[in-house]
């Protein structure tokens, strides 16, 4: 416990009251809108240093940024800043890369699903004062001018955006889209299997490329959303759960069996995972759960306990299904000498999708600003992006072609929706590849993308990403505006490009494009490695393009 001497308390007094009497004698400014908007519960700041609910010994500030924080804010901080440690809202502040390692470290370890992710950047959203609306609503008179708001669909996908204060009718979108699906096994519909060599085994299936090799052997815990229907109101809701210890492995064969475990295996049968060992009691366990044909009575008795028992369900037959998976437990974490590197599951792309969505709560709220600004993040783009919450989808067309008829209910049509596609631009946001050391030979000469230094403005002769000369410039010039430096990849002609939500978005909408992301080592294994300065290098970048693509529109012909 920390002592506090009299003239600490003497000089905490003195900031609180000086905040007060600040507060007290601010003027106050009518507002232009039918209905405000919402007004910011939290600091810019203590949320993109990710403080809340953090030791105070992790959340060391000076005096001078604890003099501009809330009431709820303070409490949280440590006012005893070392002189040779820097205050980290200064740091994020300044928006100096260093000062997200941490934010997004905790932030992979925290959130290990996708339905997670996106209750993750709502807690952020709405600390920041962006209101939630409903798509079963209507947006007139709901969205006005100078206002923040989000939207999700299916739980797994989401668009965020903030309407410029000098908005006017026609005006342009800076936008900024990917994905935070990641590769994983997802719970069969009948997950049971019998048991074998007095083990009890977990039914999964691949989504994407997961239970490749690099799963073998890894310390595995299960998450997701749970449905469940309440007995006594007849009401159905999702709960969202995760063990927060590992109950599941798959494990690899020993070699003195003389078969090869690298690549050859039968994904069905000789890549199940072990999560218990059988008890003579299995059989009765699972009539006890519920009725004959319910849900629970197909999944393992004991999973089904310990989802309830975390949930605090005391019918199990209130559980009428669940989207579960498995994730890799080990702890995202730096690595190196001097911890240069971020090492970790789910860095594709749980990486740019953050940054991005940091990048837009960072980003400036100046009243000359018309433009709207928006980032939206897409599930199943690993495995091609058809469900109504991938980017093929109408998700973000439509939102964007109802935010336009909502800011203009009395010229909205086409012609205002294709003005303003015209003036927009799609930077769509997805890792790619970090020059691996082992394999140089394996990319083109000039596109060897370093990590810890800055965006990747990733092409493609095909198509596959969205990139050309008049979308390249536009992000070498976010770069110059932001400070940013950006680097350039293509495969190789002999290699195969991957895909990005870029191209079928730049086509339903029409919009200037490009593809751009931060450099990993490692795609598509279970642990992948970053730089440890990428993500705040990426929130840099992000909030950089979104604060200057009016500008930037503003000097093209």
């Amino acid at each position: 416990m920390t002592r506090h001497t009299p003239g600490f308390l003497s000089k905490h007094s003195s900031i609180m009251s000086l905040r007060q009497r600040s507060l007290a004698s601010e003027p106050s400014t009518p507002t232009i809108h039918a209905e405000p908007p919402k007004t910011p519960s939290r600091t810019k700041s203590f949320v993109l240093a990710d403080m809340e609910g953090r030791s105070t010994r992790e959340n060391r500030v000076c005096t001078s940024c604890i003099s501009k924080l809330a009431p709820s804010e303070v409490d949280q901080v440590n006012w005893h800043l070392p002189a040779d440690q820097a205050c980290r809202l200064c740091e994020v502040a300044d928006c100096k890369p260093e000062a997200f390692t941490k934010p997004f470290c905790s932030f992979l370890q925290e959130n290990p699903t996708i339905f997670h992710t996106v209750d993750y950047f709502h807690t952020k959203l709405e600390h920041l004062g962006y209101e939630q609306i409903s798509p079963r609503d209507s947006w007139e008179e709901k969205i006005k001018a100078g206002g923040k708001y989000w939207v999700s669909r299916n739980g797994s996908s989401l668009i965020a955006f903030s309407v410029g204060k000098n908005y006017k009718a026609g005006n342009g979108v800076g936008m900024i889209a990917g994905h935070i699906d990641a590769l994983t096994a997802k719970l069969k519909p009948v997950s049971t299997k019998p048991n074998k060599a007095g083990y009890v085994q977990l039914g999964v299936a691949p989504y994407a490329g997961a239970l490749n090799q690099t799963w073998w052997d890894r310390d595995l815990s299960i998450g997701g959303r749970v449905i469940v229907r309440d007995e006594e109101t007849g009401k159905t809701s999702t709960k969202l759960v995760k063990l927060d210890w590992p109950i599941a492995k798959v494990p690899t064969l020993a070699p003195h069996f003389g078969v090869g475990m690298m690549g050859q295996n039968n994904a069905e049968t000789e890549a199940v995972p072990i999560i218990g060992l059988e008890s003579p009691s299995s059989d009765a366990e699972a009539e006890s759960l519920g009725p004959a044909g319910s849900f629970v009575t197909t999944q393992p008795p004991k999973l089904v306990k310990l989802i309830a028992k975390e949930l605090g369900i005391t019918s199990y037959s209130s559980i009428k299904n669940w989207e579960l998976e498995l994730f890799d437990t080990q702890p995202a974490q730096t690595l190196g000498m001097d911890k240069e590197f971020i090492t970790a599951g789910r860095i594709d792309d749980k990486l740019c999708s953050w940054a991005a969505l940091m990048g837009l709560l960072a980003a400036s709220e100046k009243e000359d600003e018309g433009y709207i600004k928006l980032v939206a993040l897409f599930d199943d783009e690993e495995i091609g992006s058809q469900l109504r919450q991938g980017a093929k989808g109408n998700f973000l067309p439509s939102t964007i072609e109802r935010i336009v008829e909502a800011l203009n209910p009395k010229s909205f049509g086409p012609n205002l929706v294709s003005q303003t596609y015209a003036k927009s631009f799609l930077l769509s946001a997805d890792v790619t590849h970090a020059g691996h050391p082992n394999f140089l030979g394996n990319y083109l000469d000039q596109h060897v993308p370093k990590l810890n230094v800055g965006i990747v403005i990733c092409g493609d002769s095909n198509g596959h990403m969205t990139t050309d000369a008049v979308s390249t410039a536009i992000l070498q010039r976010v770069g110059e505006l932001s400070g940013c430096a950006t680097q350039l990849f293509q495969i190789r002609n002999d290699s195969r490009s991957g895909g990005t939500v870029g191209p079928m978005l730049s086509t339903a909408m029409g919009v200037k494009a490009a593809d751009a992301g931060l450099p990993q080592l490692s795609m598509h294994s279970v642990r992948a490695t970053t730089g440890a300065l990428d993500p705040g290098l990426g929130v840099k970048f992000f909030k950089g393009f979104l604060d200057n693509w009016e500008k930037i529109d503003g000097e093209w012909h």
